[in-house]
């Protein structure tokens, strides 16, 4: 394992002068961060995904495209030397603005990645150019040469050994005599066409980066001093969890925790690189460890809240004992690319949520060919405007009185669905997006705000 450390800064975290000021100073506070992997300054891929979907109106498109200008150049115009990066910036907003006007005539998830992919092309750009004024030797890398994955554009695929060999062969040398600023949530497949890692992909990107490199630890700037109990805008006496395992931060980021993407922790668990999650506005305030051992492993530790949830009910009495009819359902999900996050099943039925996991917003959709096949098998019942509530937390399943304490606390409420007993770290549940948030406020109250 190396001395290298990788940081990771979201957008919230790089959203204008100041913000890339405070990281540049996180960044010389620990001699050891050599790679700096950032996302796109805050509000921007947003604007470039509303532009990949084909923005028709002329009018609009050209407001959308000032609104980059003038995010990213509210910022270059306080640098000292905002020429050295200007005509840089120019090139790639010019590209932004060819895709654009292409997308209007012929939308597609490679034109999306094209797109989306510029956001951090830029942001790199110029928090490259504050570390270089501030008197470090720094150099902007281009992920792209390293960051290498299938052509699944809007969910790509990281290559893991090509990710490696690119790495050491490219990145690597580079870390012994500058500090590298480069993008999260990019890549490039084998034909060297621009992909992503699907939204959210910058903090996996960075853990296959610390994976790559064999970094001795992996930090994670957000807009949070940590990983919290809940949501704090949801319940505001959530408090920061300042050690928590790889297994709870897992199941956390997986079920909604927006601190962390889902993916994240893999790489940073199959090399036991420790990773912190701290906040760029307050980084006196400390963090979050995530390792893989830990002192203490309460039964409760956090519930998350995901939203935009898509329950899918399959029903057919050839279910009834028989076999077989679950293979052909998931079958034809995966010949359609149809990703299944949570499952139940009776004897003639069975309900599953759909994974989102591309660049695109909204509920995840079922397609019209998959769900014209499975017709032909069963009834087929799609339901959105649904949460998802996860309780975090260790042998729950183990503890007598956690069921009573747990669905007492919910019993003012309809819920859709219940997985329990698959993960000793998790019990999840579905019910309507209406009254999610209060549903969380009260199992925050009863089983977090009483210690």
């Amino acid at each position: 394992m190396s001395t290298i450390n990788v940081a990771k800064f979201g957008g919230t975290s790089v959203a204008n002068f100041e913000a890339m000021n405070r990281c540049a100073a996180i960044v010389e506070n620990n001699p050891h961060t050599k790679v700096v992997v950032i996302s796109a300054c805050s509000g921007v891929t947003n604007i470039l995904v509303e532009l990949a979907n084909g923005v028709a109106d002329q009018v609009q498109r050209e407001q959308l495209l000032k609104q980059l200008v003038d995010i990213h150049f509210s910022i270059i115009n306080q640098l000292k030397q905002p020429q050295t990066i200007t005509n840089d910036i120019n090139e790639i907003l010019t590209k932004v603005s060819q895709c654009a006007e292409k997308a209007t005539v012929e939308p597609s998830e490679q034109l999306t990645d094209q797109l989306v992919s510029c956001g951090e092309l830029m942001s790199t750009h110029i928090l490259c150019q504050i570390m270089c004024e501030r008197g470090h030797a720094t150099q902007r890398f281009d992920i792209r040469t390293v960051m290498k994955t299938t052509s699944v554009f809007g969910n790509a695929e990281p290559l893991l050994d090509e990710i490696s060999i690119a790495a050491k062969t490219h990145l690597v040398p580079i870390c012994k005599d500058s500090i590298v600023v480069t993008q999260g949530f990019i890549g490039s497949d084998l034909n060297n066409k621009t992909t992503t890692l699907g939204r959210g992909g910058s903090d996996y990107s960075a853990a296959l980066i610390a994976e790559a490199i064999s970094a001795s630890g992996l930090e994670i700037w957000t807009d949070v001093p940590g990983i919290y109990t809940t949501d704090p805008r949801i319940a505001p006496k959530a408090h920061p969890i300042k050690e928590i395992s790889f297994a709870e931060a897992s199941e956390m980021a997986n079920f909604g925790a927006k601190i962390l993407h889902p993916s994240t922790l893999v790489p940073a668990l199959r090399h036991k690189i420790p990773v912190f999650v701290g906040s760029s506005k307050e980084p006196q305030l400390g963090g979050t460890w995530v390792k893989q051992e830990v002192e203490s492993a309460p039964l409760f530790r956090a519930v998350t809240l995901r939203g935009n949830q898509t329950l899918i009910t399959l029903k057919s009495l050839n279910m009834f004992q028989a076999s077989g009819f679950l293979a052909k359902v998931f079958t034809i999900l995966a010949q359609h690319k149809v990703s299944v996050d949570l499952i139940t099943t009776s004897e003639i039925s069975v309900s599953l949520t759909l994974d989102r996991t591309n660049t695109q917003g909204g509920s995840p959709k079922l397609p019209p060919a998959a769900q014209k096949e499975l017709e032909e098998l069963c009834s087929v019942v799609v339901e959105h405007n649904l949460s998802l509530v996860a309780l975090i937390g260790n042998e729950m399943g183990q503890a007598k009185g956690t069921a009573k304490q747990i669905f007492g606390t919910l019993e003012d409420y309809n819920l859709r669905m219940i997985c329990y007993g698959a993960s000793c770290h998790n019990l999840c549940f579905l019910l309507h997006e209406s009254y999610a948030r209060h549903a969380v406020q009260q199992l925050h109250r009863e089983l977090f705000e009483h210690e």
